[in-house]
């Protein structure tokens, strides 16, 4: 229980296809790979601003 088998997985993938387009997959990838990379962008910078704050106060 809990788990996703083949046949589900399948059924899916076919359900996005449709649903999407073969053409339209890859720029919903690509858009999704952007935000991704901002958000980890924006932690990264706010732990190095964080990390410069709580020099600043010693």
């Amino acid at each position: 229980m809990g788990g996703f088998g083949a046949q589900e997985i399948i059924l899916i993938i076919i359900v996005i296809l449709l649903l999407f387009g073969g053409k339209k997959i890859p720029e919903l990838m690509r858009g999704l790979g952007k935000g991704v990379k901002e958000f980890k962008d924006a932690q990264s910078t706010d732990n190095t601003t964080t990390t410069s704050s709580s020099n600043k106060a010693e």
